[in-house]
C-alpha cells in the first residue's frame, strides 16, 4: 500500500531530521551577508544600482515605433475629447430645456 502524503517518516527535503535541524540552527545564527542590516546610504546605493540594472533590461522602442505610438495616442485623445465635448453639449442643452 502507498504511504500517505505528509507522512512523518522522513522530512520533505529527504534529509535526516538531525541534519535538517542543524541547518536550521546555522541559518538562525547567520544574520549578516547580503540581507544583513545596512546603513541608509548603503540602502540608497543598492536601490539605485537595482534601478539601473532594471533599466538595462528594458527593450527601448525604435524611433519609428515611438512616432507610431505617439500618433496613435494623440488620435485616441482627440477622439475621446470629441466624445466628451458632444456629451457635455448634450447635457447642457438638456439642462437648458428642463430648467429654461
Amino acid at each position: 500500500m502507498t504511504e500517505a502524503l505528509g507522512s512523518t517518516a522522513t522530512p520533505e527535503s529527504g534529509r535526516p531530521e538531525s541534519e535538517t535541524e542543524e541547518l536550521d540552527a546555522k541559518a538562525r545564527k547567520k544574520r549578516g551577508g547580503k540581507r544583513g542590516k545596512k546603513g541608509p546610504f548603503a540602502r540608497i546605493g543598492l536601490f539605485y544600482r537595482q534601478v539601473i540594472a532594471e533599466l538595462r533590461k528594458v527593450v527601448w522602442p525604435k524611433r519609428d515605433d515611438l512616432m507610431q505610438y505617439t500618433t496613435v495616442v494623440i488620435i485616441f485623445v482627440a477622439v475621446v475629447i470629441g466624445i466628451v465635448t458632444v456629451i457635455d453639449w448634450g447635457f447642457t442643452e438638456l439642462v437648458k430645456y428642463v430648467f429654461g
